[in-house]
């Protein structure tokens, strides 16, 4: 198993073998160390890298935003955009379109 692993996903194998470190931490040190991420076009663990003198690999290829849905959000998304719950893909595109009209809308001038 472990030789199979080496020849289709070496990289993985770092991955598996690295630890997540989870820190309980005050609102106001959460918030400075997001923020500062922010500013400098970081993820936070990567704004955590760079705090503690660790290299860092950069910005990443194809920045992205994430959030988790329920089907009873599917179903809530469907019915304010006037879709159909199981068109997944139009529903991912409206919520494009909102996150980008935020965008507009919270930094005017870019």
């Amino acid at each position: 198993m472990k030789r199979a692993l080496k020849k289709r996903w070496p990289a993985s194998e770092r991955a598996i073998r690295a630890v997540q470190m989870a820190f309980d931490t005050s609102e106001e040190l959460a918030r400075a160390v997001r923020l500062e991420a922010i500013r400098k076009g970081l993820s936070p663990s990567d704004m955590i890298r760079e705090i503690i003198k660790l290299p860092v690999a950069g910005r990443p290829v194809r920045p992205r935003l994430t959030v988790s849905l329920s089907e009873n959000d599917f179903k809530s998304l469907a019915q304010h955009y006037h879709l159909e719950e199981d068109d997944r893909l139009a529903i991912k595109r409206k919520v494009m379109q909102d996150l980008y009209a935020f965008a507009q809308v919270s930094n005017p001038d870019k």
